[in-house]
């Protein structure tokens, strides 16, 4: 479920921008790729949205602070790609930790020892 908008401002990111950083600041501000936003933005290029494009990118340019320095360093969060990846290291860990759990309790060593506490 990706994270609500709320709370969020929508700044220009220059520094990951390939023009003016406005497709940038999109897709950081929606939380998508910013391949997507461009591939949507060349497409309504393309299709006949060429005027509303080109108005809507210069109005976004002088309409949208660039996002400062500070404010990066803040936002540089894992993406969800990082996170999933993360998730997965744990779950292979904490499935690692069962396994050897599960090994423990079904050995001898184990009944050897559970039985010489009874006595």
């Amino acid at each position: 479920m990706r994270a609500s908008t709320q709370g969020r401002k929508l700044w220009r990111i220059p520094e990951q921008g390939k023009i003016k950083g406005v497709c940038a600041g999109i897709a950081q501000y929606f939380d998508v790729p910013v391949q997507l936003v461009r591939l949507i933005t060349i497409l309504a290029f393309c299709f006949g949205f060429t005027f509303f494009v080109i108005v809507g990118y210069i109005a976004l340019t002088f309409l949208l602070d660039p996002m400062p320095v500070d404010c990066q360093q803040q936002k540089s969060r894992s993406s969800a790609r990082e996170l999933l990846n993360t998730m997965d290291r744990e779950l292979a860990a904490g499935e690692q930790r069962l396994r050897a759990m599960e090994r423990y309790v079904t050995s001898d060593t184990y009944t050897l020892r559970s039985n010489f506490r009874k006595l």
